[in-house]
């Protein structure tokens, strides 16, 4: 399918590796010129190398999101290689397992600046640019913040701030015809997860047990399809669609897991 994304400008954090990485490449295909934003620079050229060799457009800029002046200056940076901003895919994060009996201030804070502190400012410089392009924003979140995990107090209270923006943002923006939404992830592989996994005592157990719990094919989600959805939500394809939370999960948070072994 044609998004009519061709030429559209999009930034997407966190594009080098996993979810950002998969977004970037299907952005890439449907024509976009992709603006990937990571903290390593050698990362961001390597995913960026594998688009330009695919037949892709874009671009990579080195920034270390964590700080706050930063978000402007990725805005900046973009405005001044293109000149427009037509979509942003807030997607940077870890889930960094600051906790409540263990955390600390200090902690909880970073964590908020981590994942989600850069969601708000890369949106609030960007928007004079975005209202004049009738652009469209999306929100990569988790399921922490709706079901909870346990010892990561800060990730779960940055995904549950990511959701409230995505509603107040679409509301706010509506009289600018500014689209936002959010993809609320589950139990997706990625390198993050692979590295989480292989910290508990029998990785390939859990690994089975989590899988077998997923409703829809007792699998993991890919990064392919949390990529498909999100290009689909920055196009004109999804038109009249704004506010929403759409969980691509196989089912896992919101059917009954019980099905998954029926």
């Amino acid at each position: 399918m044609d998004l009519g994304l061709q030429d559209k400008v999009i930034i997407v954090t966190g594009g080098a590796k996993g979810i950002g990485a998969a977004i970037a490449d299907v952005l890439a295909a449907e024509g976009a010129q992709v603006v990937i934003v990571g903290r390593k620079a050698a990362d961001n050229q390597k995913k960026l190398s594998e688009i330009l060799a695919a037949g892709g457009k874009g671009t990579a800029i080195e920034a270390e999101l964590n700080v706050p002046e930063n978000s402007k200056k990725v805005i900046d940076a973009v405005l001044e290689a293109y000149g427009r901003i037509d979509g942003i895919v807030n997607n940077a994060g870890h889930n960094d397992g600051v906790g409540l009996e263990n955390g600390s201030y200090e902690g909880f804070i970073a964590s908020m600046h981590k994942n989600v502190v850069h969601y708000y400012l890369l949106v609030h410089h960007g928007l004079p640019a975005l209202i004049a392009s009738k652009g469209s924003i999306v929100n990569i979140s988790s399921k922490t913040a709706e079901v909870g995990q346990g010892n990561t107090s800060g990730y779960a209270a940055a995904n549950g701030a990511r959701n409230a923006l995505t509603r107040e943002w679409a509301v706010e923006l509506l009289k600018y015809q500014i689209r936002v939404n959010a993809i609320v992830v589950a139990e997706c592989w990625t390198p993050q997860y692979s590295e989480w996994i292989k910290t508990l005592p029998d990785p390939e157990a859990k690994l089975a047990d989590i899988t077998s719990r997923i409703p829809l094919g007792n699998r993991m989600t890919t990064t392919q399809e949390i990529a498909n959805t999100t290009a689909f939500l920055l196009s004109e394809k999804s038109s009249h669609t704004t506010g929403q939370l759409l969980h691509i999960d196989g089912g896992y948070v919101h059917l009954d897991r019980a099905l998954a072994n029926a």
